[in-house]
């Protein structure tokens, strides 16, 4: 009895020991600030390297989605899912995937074209304009979706297409 009584009483100091902690939230915000407005850029295409301005795309199409792509398994997965279940749900948005791994054009249209996304616009990442702007943290399968007036609505991993 004294024996279980023991127990029972260092259970209950263990347990009141985690109320030390201070769970009052800090009045610093620690988040890092996200820019709520997109800035515009010109990064070129795997097609015959042209241009792609993103203020231009705003002004021919709803809003632009940018997907950043390496070209992996998962990615290649989402991409699918776009091509199958999401661009054709969205005719006046723009997708726009990022190469953002490949060292050249020449190297960014070999994987489009190898990966089967020879269809799709792919921009190449030069001199990184476009993943510093949007993907400090060159994070594969983000995604952006800007709206016509430049707004970013969302700037996340790929989750469903949604």
């Amino acid at each position: 009895m004294y024996f279980s009584r023991s127990i029972l009483l260092i259970l209950c100091l263990f347990s009141l020991m985690g109320c030390q902690e201070d769970l009052n939230p800090d009045s610093e915000d620690i988040r890092q600030e996200e820019p709520s407005q997109a800035i515009n850029f010109i990064a070129p295409t795997t097609i015959d390297s042209q241009n792609i301005e993103l203020r231009e795309e705003l002004e021919n199409y709803d809003a632009v989605v940018l997907y950043f792509t390496m070209w992996c398994p998962s990615c290649n997965a989402h991409m699918d899912d776009m091509l199958t279940k999401v661009i054709n749900k969205y005719p006046n948005v723009r997708f726009l995937m990022v190469d953002y791994v490949s060292g050249s054009i020449e190297s960014a249209e070999r994987s489009q074209t190898d990966s089967g996304y020879a269809s799709m616009t792919v921009l190449f990442n030069k001199d990184n304009v476009v993943s510093e702007l949007f993907n400090k943290n060159k994070n594969m399968a983000i995604t952006v979706v800007i709206d016509k007036d430049s707004n970013i609505l969302m700037n996340e991993s790929y989750k469903n297409g949604e």
